[in-house]
Protein backbone atom coordinates (compact mmCIF):
# COMPACT_ATOMS: atom_id res chain seq x y z
CA UNK A 1 0.00 0.00 0.00
CA UNK A 2 1.32 3.44 -0.90
CA UNK A 3 2.14 5.88 1.87
CA UNK A 4 -0.10 8.91 2.22
CA UNK A 5 1.83 12.15 2.61
CA UNK A 6 0.74 14.82 5.08
CA UNK A 7 1.23 18.57 4.70
CA UNK A 8 0.49 20.78 7.71
CA UNK A 9 -0.19 24.50 7.29
CA UNK A 10 0.21 26.69 10.38
CA UNK A 11 -0.05 30.45 10.77
CA UNK A 12 1.92 32.99 12.73
CA UNK A 13 2.11 36.69 13.71
CA UNK A 14 -1.61 37.50 13.17
CA UNK A 15 -4.85 35.71 12.34
CA UNK A 16 -6.74 35.94 9.03
CA UNK A 17 -3.56 35.58 7.00
CA UNK A 18 -5.16 33.46 4.33
CA UNK A 19 -3.99 30.02 5.43
CA UNK A 20 -7.14 28.57 3.91
CA UNK A 21 -6.48 30.17 0.51
CA UNK A 22 -2.84 29.06 0.73
CA UNK A 23 -3.79 25.46 1.52
CA UNK A 24 -6.47 25.43 -1.19
CA UNK A 25 -4.04 26.88 -3.74
CA UNK A 26 -1.39 24.30 -2.90
CA UNK A 27 -4.01 21.58 -3.28
CA UNK A 28 -4.94 22.96 -6.69
CA UNK A 29 -1.43 22.98 -8.12
CA UNK A 30 -0.60 19.53 -6.72
CA UNK A 31 -3.84 18.13 -8.16
CA UNK A 32 -2.86 19.55 -11.55
CA UNK A 33 0.08 17.11 -11.45
CA UNK A 34 -2.36 14.20 -11.22
CA UNK A 35 -2.02 13.67 -7.47
CA UNK A 36 -5.05 12.55 -5.47
CA UNK A 37 -5.41 15.18 -2.73
CA UNK A 38 -7.79 16.14 0.04
CA UNK A 39 -7.84 19.00 2.53
CA UNK A 40 -8.74 19.21 6.19
CA UNK A 41 -9.31 22.04 8.68
CA UNK A 42 -8.54 21.74 12.39
CA UNK A 43 -10.52 24.35 14.33
CA UNK A 44 -9.50 24.97 17.95
CA UNK A 45 -12.82 26.27 19.25
CA UNK A 46 -14.83 24.17 21.73
CA UNK A 47 -18.05 24.32 19.69
CA UNK A 48 -18.75 20.89 18.20
CA UNK A 49 -19.32 22.58 14.83
CA UNK A 50 -20.06 26.13 13.64
CA UNK A 51 -23.75 25.37 13.09
CA UNK A 52 -24.85 27.14 16.27
CA UNK A 53 -22.44 30.07 15.94
CA UNK A 54 -23.52 33.54 14.83
CA UNK A 55 -22.45 34.35 11.26
CA UNK A 56 -21.23 37.70 12.62
CA UNK A 57 -18.64 35.79 14.66
CA UNK A 58 -17.75 32.99 12.32
CA UNK A 59 -18.91 33.80 8.81
CA UNK A 60 -20.92 31.29 6.83
CA UNK A 61 -21.49 27.67 7.75
CA UNK A 62 -20.37 25.59 4.78
CA UNK A 63 -22.52 22.47 4.35
CA UNK A 64 -20.93 19.41 2.73
CA UNK A 65 -22.77 16.78 0.71
CA UNK A 66 -23.05 14.48 3.75
CA UNK A 67 -24.79 17.27 5.68
CA UNK A 68 -21.90 18.34 7.90
CA UNK A 69 -21.88 21.96 9.09
CA UNK A 70 -18.28 23.07 8.62
CA UNK A 71 -15.89 26.00 8.47
CA UNK A 72 -16.10 28.36 5.49
CA UNK A 73 -12.55 27.37 4.48
CA UNK A 74 -13.95 24.06 3.23
CA UNK A 75 -15.77 26.11 0.62
CA UNK A 76 -12.42 27.49 -0.55
CA UNK A 77 -10.99 23.96 -0.62
CA UNK A 78 -13.82 22.67 -2.81
CA UNK A 79 -13.82 25.67 -5.16
CA UNK A 80 -10.05 25.71 -5.66
CA UNK A 81 -9.14 22.02 -5.64
CA UNK A 82 -12.42 20.69 -7.10
CA UNK A 83 -12.74 17.98 -4.45
CA UNK A 84 -15.79 16.70 -2.58
CA UNK A 85 -15.35 16.97 1.19
CA UNK A 86 -17.26 15.55 4.14
CA UNK A 87 -17.46 15.75 7.93
CA UNK A 88 -14.02 14.09 8.29
CA UNK A 89 -12.51 17.18 6.65
CA UNK A 90 -13.39 19.57 9.49
CA UNK A 91 -12.31 18.68 13.02
CA UNK A 92 -12.94 20.89 16.07
CA UNK A 93 -11.70 20.74 19.64
CA UNK A 94 -15.33 20.22 20.62
CA UNK A 95 -15.57 17.08 18.49
CA UNK A 96 -12.30 15.71 19.85
CA UNK A 97 -13.18 16.21 23.53
CA UNK A 98 -16.74 14.97 22.92
CA UNK A 99 -15.44 11.72 21.40
CA UNK A 100 -12.82 11.18 24.12
CA UNK A 101 -15.30 11.82 26.94
CA UNK A 102 -17.83 9.41 25.44
CA UNK A 103 -15.15 6.73 25.27
CA UNK A 104 -14.22 7.45 28.89
CA UNK A 105 -17.86 7.12 29.99
CA UNK A 106 -18.13 3.79 28.19
CA UNK A 107 -15.02 2.53 29.98
CA UNK A 108 -13.01 2.18 26.79
CA UNK A 109 -9.86 3.41 28.54
CA UNK A 110 -10.04 0.60 31.11
CA UNK A 111 -9.70 2.87 34.13
CA UNK A 112 -6.74 4.88 32.83
CA UNK A 113 -6.37 8.55 33.70
CA UNK A 114 -7.59 10.39 30.59
CA UNK A 115 -5.17 13.14 29.58
CA UNK A 116 -4.46 15.56 26.75
CA UNK A 117 -1.43 13.41 25.89
CA UNK A 118 -1.98 10.73 24.71
CA UNK A 119 -5.79 10.53 24.58
CA UNK A 120 -6.70 13.89 23.04
CA UNK A 121 -3.71 13.93 20.68
CA UNK A 122 -4.34 10.32 19.65
CA UNK A 123 -7.93 11.20 18.74
CA UNK A 124 -6.70 14.15 16.63
CA UNK A 125 -4.21 11.91 14.84
CA UNK A 126 -6.95 9.36 14.22
CA UNK A 127 -8.98 12.06 12.49
CA UNK A 128 -6.00 13.13 10.38
CA UNK A 129 -5.01 9.65 9.25
CA UNK A 130 -8.69 8.92 8.60
CA UNK A 131 -8.68 11.68 5.99
CA UNK A 132 -6.01 9.67 4.16
CA UNK A 133 -8.67 7.04 3.45
CA UNK A 134 -6.41 4.03 4.06
CA UNK A 135 -3.84 5.10 1.51
CA UNK A 136 -6.32 6.05 -1.23
CA UNK A 137 -5.25 9.69 -0.93
CA UNK A 138 -1.76 10.76 -2.08
CA UNK A 139 -1.62 13.94 0.01
CA UNK A 140 -3.67 15.24 2.93
CA UNK A 141 -3.25 19.00 3.39
CA UNK A 142 -4.24 19.96 6.93
CA UNK A 143 -4.72 23.58 7.98
CA UNK A 144 -4.40 24.28 11.70
CA UNK A 145 -6.75 27.12 12.64
CA UNK A 146 -5.67 30.01 14.83
CA UNK A 147 -2.21 31.46 15.35
CA UNK A 148 0.82 29.62 16.70
CA UNK A 149 1.07 30.42 20.41
CA UNK A 150 -2.70 30.37 21.02
CA UNK A 151 -3.50 28.22 24.03
CA UNK A 152 -6.54 26.73 22.25
CA UNK A 153 -4.53 25.22 19.40
CA UNK A 154 -1.76 23.62 21.49
CA UNK A 155 -3.25 20.08 21.39
CA UNK A 156 -3.45 20.30 17.60
CA UNK A 157 0.13 21.54 17.33
CA UNK A 158 1.29 18.71 19.59
CA UNK A 159 -0.67 16.19 17.48
CA UNK A 160 0.94 17.29 14.21
CA UNK A 161 4.34 17.13 15.95
CA UNK A 162 3.59 13.53 16.88
CA UNK A 163 2.59 12.76 13.28
CA UNK A 164 6.31 12.81 12.44
CA UNK A 165 6.63 9.69 14.59
CA UNK A 166 3.31 8.16 13.56
CA UNK A 167 3.73 8.24 9.78
CA UNK A 168 7.46 9.00 9.49
CA UNK A 169 9.26 12.32 9.04
CA UNK A 170 9.71 11.57 5.33
CA UNK A 171 5.92 11.60 4.93
CA UNK A 172 5.34 14.94 6.68
CA UNK A 173 5.85 18.51 5.54
CA UNK A 174 5.35 21.64 7.64
CA UNK A 175 4.46 24.96 6.01
CA UNK A 176 4.29 28.13 8.10
CA UNK A 177 2.40 31.18 6.80
CA UNK A 178 3.48 34.50 8.34
CA UNK A 179 3.07 38.23 7.88
CA UNK A 180 5.88 40.53 6.76
CA UNK A 181 4.88 44.07 7.80
CA UNK A 182 6.33 47.06 5.97
CA UNK A 183 7.14 50.21 7.95
CA UNK A 184 6.74 53.27 5.76
CA UNK A 185 8.59 55.55 8.16
CA UNK A 186 11.80 53.53 7.89
CA UNK A 187 11.13 52.09 4.45
CA UNK A 188 11.81 48.58 5.72
CA UNK A 189 10.17 45.20 5.56
CA UNK A 190 10.43 43.70 9.04
CA UNK A 191 11.30 40.01 9.45
CA UNK A 192 11.42 39.94 13.25
CA UNK A 193 7.73 38.94 13.74
CA UNK A 194 8.32 35.97 11.43
CA UNK A 195 11.48 35.00 13.33
CA UNK A 196 9.61 35.12 16.64
CA UNK A 197 6.70 33.11 15.25
CA UNK A 198 9.02 30.38 13.95
CA UNK A 199 10.83 30.42 17.30
CA UNK A 200 7.52 29.70 19.08
CA UNK A 201 6.75 26.90 16.63
CA UNK A 202 10.20 25.35 17.13
CA UNK A 203 9.79 25.55 20.90
CA UNK A 204 6.74 23.30 20.41
CA UNK A 205 8.80 20.74 18.53
CA UNK A 206 8.08 21.70 14.92
CA UNK A 207 10.64 23.13 12.54
CA UNK A 208 8.94 24.41 9.38
CA UNK A 209 10.20 23.13 6.05
CA UNK A 210 8.73 26.01 4.05
CA UNK A 211 7.78 29.57 4.98
CA UNK A 212 5.18 31.47 2.97
CA UNK A 213 5.25 35.22 3.58
CA UNK A 214 2.16 37.39 3.24
CA UNK A 215 3.05 40.88 2.08
CA UNK A 216 1.70 43.75 0.02
CA UNK A 217 4.95 44.02 -1.93
CA UNK A 218 7.73 41.89 -3.44
CA UNK A 219 10.49 40.35 -1.32
CA UNK A 220 14.07 41.31 -1.98
CA UNK A 221 16.67 38.55 -2.18
CA UNK A 222 18.20 40.04 0.96
CA UNK A 223 14.96 39.61 2.93
CA UNK A 224 14.49 36.05 1.66
CA UNK A 225 18.06 35.18 2.63
CA UNK A 226 17.57 36.68 6.07
CA UNK A 227 14.38 34.69 6.71
CA UNK A 228 15.95 31.53 5.34
CA UNK A 229 18.99 31.94 7.61
CA UNK A 230 17.30 32.97 10.86
CA UNK A 231 14.41 30.52 10.46
CA UNK A 232 16.66 27.67 9.35
CA UNK A 233 14.83 26.84 6.13
CA UNK A 234 17.15 28.24 3.47
CA UNK A 235 16.37 30.98 0.98
CA UNK A 236 14.94 28.60 -1.66
CA UNK A 237 12.22 27.50 0.79
CA UNK A 238 10.90 31.02 1.39
CA UNK A 239 7.92 31.93 -0.79
CA UNK A 240 5.84 35.05 -1.30
CA UNK A 241 2.03 35.20 -1.10
CA UNK A 242 1.57 38.75 -2.28
CA UNK A 243 -1.72 40.62 -1.96
CA UNK A 244 -3.66 40.20 -5.19
CA UNK A 245 -6.84 41.71 -6.56
CA UNK A 246 -8.27 38.28 -7.34
CA UNK A 247 -7.81 35.36 -4.90
CA UNK A 248 -7.91 32.87 -7.77
CA UNK A 249 -4.50 34.20 -8.87
CA UNK A 250 -2.82 32.63 -5.83
CA UNK A 251 -2.34 29.09 -7.27
CA UNK A 252 -0.63 30.52 -10.36
CA UNK A 253 1.52 32.86 -8.23
CA UNK A 254 2.73 29.96 -6.06
CA UNK A 255 3.24 27.69 -9.05
CA UNK A 256 5.41 30.32 -10.77
CA UNK A 257 7.66 30.23 -7.70
CA UNK A 258 7.80 26.41 -8.09
CA UNK A 259 6.22 25.67 -4.72
CA UNK A 260 4.78 22.45 -6.17
CA UNK A 261 8.24 21.27 -7.26
CA UNK A 262 9.80 22.02 -3.86
CA UNK A 263 6.95 20.30 -1.99
CA UNK A 264 7.11 17.21 -4.19
CA UNK A 265 10.89 17.00 -3.82
CA UNK A 266 10.71 17.20 -0.03
CA UNK A 267 8.04 14.48 0.08
CA UNK A 268 9.82 12.23 -2.42
CA UNK A 269 7.09 12.54 -5.06
CA UNK A 270 7.99 12.45 -8.74
CA UNK A 271 6.38 15.21 -10.73
CA UNK A 272 7.56 17.16 -13.73
CA UNK A 273 7.46 20.86 -14.38
CA UNK A 274 4.91 21.26 -17.17
CA UNK A 275 4.29 24.13 -19.56
CA UNK A 276 0.93 22.68 -20.58
CA UNK A 277 -2.04 24.87 -19.75
CA UNK A 278 -3.98 23.48 -16.82
CA UNK A 279 -7.72 23.71 -16.28
CA UNK A 280 -6.96 26.43 -13.75
CA UNK A 281 -5.06 28.48 -16.35
CA UNK A 282 -8.05 28.20 -18.69
CA UNK A 283 -10.38 29.20 -15.87
CA UNK A 284 -8.28 32.27 -15.09
CA UNK A 285 -8.33 33.29 -18.75
CA UNK A 286 -12.12 33.40 -18.48
CA UNK A 287 -11.88 35.42 -15.26
CA UNK A 288 -10.04 38.19 -17.07
CA UNK A 289 -11.79 38.04 -20.43
CA UNK A 290 -13.70 41.21 -21.28
CA UNK A 291 -17.27 40.65 -20.14
CA UNK A 292 -19.92 40.69 -22.84
CA UNK A 293 -22.81 41.58 -20.54
CA UNK A 294 -23.65 42.73 -17.04
CA UNK A 295 -26.25 41.71 -14.44
CA UNK A 296 -27.11 43.00 -10.99
CA UNK A 297 -28.28 40.51 -8.36
CA UNK A 298 -29.76 41.63 -5.04
CA UNK A 299 -28.96 39.44 -2.05
CA UNK A 300 -31.59 40.16 0.61
CA UNK A 301 -30.46 38.93 4.03
CA UNK A 302 -29.91 39.99 7.63
CA UNK A 303 -26.19 39.19 7.96
CA UNK A 304 -24.95 41.39 5.13
CA UNK A 305 -22.77 43.52 7.42
CA UNK A 306 -20.35 40.58 7.29
CA UNK A 307 -19.95 39.50 3.67
CA UNK A 308 -18.29 36.23 4.75
CA UNK A 309 -21.72 35.15 6.01
CA UNK A 310 -22.72 34.63 2.37
CA UNK A 311 -19.35 33.91 0.78
CA UNK A 312 -20.38 30.71 -1.05
CA UNK A 313 -23.45 32.41 -2.53
CA UNK A 314 -21.30 35.32 -3.66
CA UNK A 315 -18.67 33.05 -5.20
CA UNK A 316 -21.31 30.85 -6.86
CA UNK A 317 -22.84 33.88 -8.56
CA UNK A 318 -19.37 35.01 -9.64
CA UNK A 319 -18.53 31.58 -11.06
CA UNK A 320 -21.80 31.55 -12.97
CA UNK A 321 -20.93 34.95 -14.39
CA UNK A 322 -17.41 33.85 -15.34
CA UNK A 323 -18.82 30.84 -17.19
CA UNK A 324 -21.28 33.05 -19.09
CA UNK A 325 -18.75 35.88 -19.67
CA UNK A 326 -21.02 38.14 -17.66
CA UNK A 327 -20.02 40.64 -15.00
CA UNK A 328 -22.09 40.06 -11.85
CA UNK A 329 -22.68 43.05 -9.60
CA UNK A 330 -23.97 42.16 -6.14
CA UNK A 331 -26.36 44.54 -4.42
CA UNK A 332 -26.47 43.85 -0.69
CA UNK A 333 -29.89 44.59 0.84
CA UNK A 334 -30.48 44.36 4.59
CA UNK A 335 -33.84 42.61 5.07
CA UNK A 336 -34.33 44.47 8.36
CA UNK A 337 -34.32 47.81 6.53
CA UNK A 338 -37.11 47.19 4.02
CA UNK A 339 -40.89 46.76 4.32
CA UNK A 340 -43.62 45.99 1.80
CA UNK A 341 -44.40 48.86 -0.62
CA UNK A 342 -41.82 51.02 1.10
CA UNK A 343 -40.11 53.50 -1.23
CA UNK A 344 -36.72 52.46 0.08
CA UNK A 345 -37.40 48.85 -0.91
CA UNK A 346 -38.58 49.93 -4.36
CA UNK A 347 -35.43 52.00 -4.80
CA UNK A 348 -33.27 49.04 -3.73
CA UNK A 349 -34.91 46.40 -5.93
CA UNK A 350 -36.44 48.15 -8.94
CA UNK A 351 -33.32 48.06 -11.11
CA UNK A 352 -31.98 44.56 -10.35
CA UNK A 353 -31.95 41.59 -12.74
CA UNK A 354 -32.51 38.98 -10.04
CA UNK A 355 -33.29 38.66 -6.32
CA UNK A 356 -31.79 35.99 -4.06
CA UNK A 357 -32.99 35.36 -0.51
CA UNK A 358 -30.55 33.08 1.36
CA UNK A 359 -30.91 31.00 4.51
CA UNK A 360 -31.05 32.20 8.08
CA UNK A 361 -32.66 31.54 11.45
CA UNK A 362 -35.30 33.23 13.55
CA UNK A 363 -38.00 35.81 12.87
CA UNK A 364 -35.72 38.82 12.68
CA UNK A 365 -35.70 40.23 9.13
CA UNK A 366 -38.48 37.91 7.89
CA UNK A 367 -40.89 40.73 6.95
CA UNK A 368 -38.24 42.27 4.70
CA UNK A 369 -37.60 38.92 3.03
CA UNK A 370 -41.34 38.46 2.46
CA UNK A 371 -41.52 41.94 0.94
CA UNK A 372 -38.62 41.15 -1.41
CA UNK A 373 -40.24 37.87 -2.50
CA UNK A 374 -43.54 39.64 -3.21
CA UNK A 375 -41.77 42.39 -5.16
CA UNK A 376 -39.94 39.79 -7.27
CA UNK A 377 -43.17 37.87 -8.02
CA UNK A 378 -45.29 40.92 -8.84
CA UNK A 379 -42.61 42.51 -11.02
CA UNK A 380 -41.57 39.29 -12.77
CA UNK A 381 -37.99 39.49 -11.50
CA UNK A 382 -36.11 36.15 -11.49
CA UNK A 383 -36.01 34.88 -7.91
CA UNK A 384 -33.91 32.29 -6.11
CA UNK A 385 -34.79 31.20 -2.56
CA UNK A 386 -32.27 29.07 -0.71
CA UNK A 387 -33.29 27.18 2.46
CA UNK A 388 -35.24 29.75 4.52
CA UNK A 389 -35.47 31.85 1.34
CA UNK A 390 -37.47 29.07 -0.33
CA UNK A 391 -39.69 28.71 2.75
CA UNK A 392 -40.39 32.45 2.80
CA UNK A 393 -41.39 32.23 -0.88
CA UNK A 394 -43.90 29.51 -0.02
CA UNK A 395 -45.35 31.65 2.81
CA UNK A 396 -45.62 34.72 0.58
CA UNK A 397 -47.39 32.81 -2.20
CA UNK A 398 -49.80 31.17 0.26
CA UNK A 399 -50.72 34.52 1.81
CA UNK A 400 -50.97 36.72 -1.25
CA UNK A 401 -52.02 34.34 -4.02
CA UNK A 402 -53.85 31.54 -2.19
CA UNK A 403 -55.55 33.93 0.27
CA UNK A 404 -54.28 31.98 3.30
CA UNK A 405 -53.82 35.12 5.34
CA UNK A 406 -52.44 33.30 8.36
CA UNK A 407 -49.92 31.21 6.39
CA UNK A 408 -46.68 30.85 8.28
CA UNK A 409 -43.90 28.51 9.26
CA UNK A 410 -44.23 26.56 12.50
CA UNK A 411 -40.70 27.74 13.23
CA UNK A 412 -42.07 31.25 13.74
CA UNK A 413 -45.58 30.46 15.01
CA UNK A 414 -46.24 26.99 16.39
CA UNK A 415 -49.97 27.74 16.51
CA UNK A 416 -50.28 29.05 12.96
CA UNK A 417 -53.75 28.46 11.45
CA UNK A 418 -52.25 27.79 8.03
CA UNK A 419 -48.85 26.19 8.57
CA UNK A 420 -47.35 25.89 5.07
CA UNK A 421 -43.90 25.05 6.42
CA UNK A 422 -43.90 22.22 8.95
CA UNK A 423 -41.43 21.04 11.53
CA UNK A 424 -40.02 17.64 10.56
CA UNK A 425 -41.32 14.83 12.75
CA UNK A 426 -37.75 13.97 13.67
CA UNK A 427 -37.23 17.50 15.01
CA UNK A 428 -40.31 17.93 17.17
CA UNK A 429 -38.90 16.58 20.42
CA UNK A 430 -35.26 17.56 20.12
CA UNK A 431 -33.56 19.39 22.98
CA UNK A 432 -30.23 20.22 21.35
CA UNK A 433 -29.82 22.57 18.42
CA UNK A 434 -26.51 21.48 16.90
CA UNK A 435 -26.52 18.97 14.04
CA UNK A 436 -30.28 18.34 14.13
CA UNK A 437 -31.35 19.72 10.75
CA UNK A 438 -31.69 17.62 7.62
CA UNK A 439 -28.84 18.92 5.50
CA UNK A 440 -26.71 17.82 2.59
CA UNK A 441 -27.36 15.91 -0.59
CA UNK A 442 -30.50 13.76 -0.68
CA UNK A 443 -33.13 12.80 -3.29
CA UNK A 444 -36.14 15.11 -3.31
CA UNK A 445 -39.25 13.92 -5.14
CA UNK A 446 -41.84 16.47 -6.19
CA UNK A 447 -45.42 15.19 -6.48
CA UNK A 448 -47.35 16.19 -9.57
CA UNK A 449 -49.74 19.12 -8.97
Amino acid sequence: MKKTKYIFVTGGVVSSLGKGITAASLGRILKDHGLNITLQKLDPYINVDPGTMSPFQHGEVYVTEDGAETDLDLGHYERFADVKLSRINNVTSGQIYWNVLRKERRGDYLGATVQVIPHITDMIKEKMTGAGNNGEIDIVITEVGGTVGDIESLPFIEAIRQMKLTVGRENCLFIHVTLLPYLKTSGEMKTKPTQHSVSVLRSLGISPDIIICRSDRNLSKEVKNKIGLFCDVGEKNVFLAKDVKEIYEVPIMLRKQKLDIVVADKLGLKIKKSDVKTDWDKFMEKVYVSQKSNVTIAIVGKYIKLRDAYISIYESLRHGGIDQETAVDIKWVNSEDIIDNDQKMINELADVDGILVPGGFGERGIDGKLAAVKFARENNIPFFGICLGMQVAAIEFARNVCSLNDANSLEFDNEAKDPVIAILESQKNIENYGGTMRLGLFPCKLKKS
